[in-house]
């Protein structure tokens, strides 16, 4: 299996429609996208303040590395992209193995 952690910074100006429309493009994703056994996301609220203007964290777990791998040039991921890019002002990719 392979763990896909997003954590994202929104833009100040995107709004509160426009973020939970990305947020739902998360969790529709898998039942569009083989290979993609779980989703979900979460609003940042730890007291420890270290999360550096990050806001929202998105956590995907792949079955395998082809499935991660298909999924990246996939038309479907294409399309979050796009509807993420304008109120995206940063965004940090972790993968790991389990």
């Amino acid at each position: 299996m392979i763990r896909h952690v997003l954590f994202i910074q929104y833009k100040a100006q995107a709004s509160e429609a426009d973020i939970v429309t990305s947020l739902t493009n998360f969790e529709t994703i898998k039942s569009k996208i083989d290979g993609i056994e779980s989703v979900e996301w979460g609003l940042n609220n730890s007291p420890e303040g270290r999360n550096k203007e990050y806001t929202h964290c998105v956590f995907m777990t792949f079955v395998d590395e082809a499935a991660r791998d298909a999924y990246i040039p996939h038309p479907e991921h294409e399309v979050l992209k796009a509807q993420l890019g304008p109120i995206l002002e940063d965004i940090i990719v972790f993968d790991y193995a389990l």
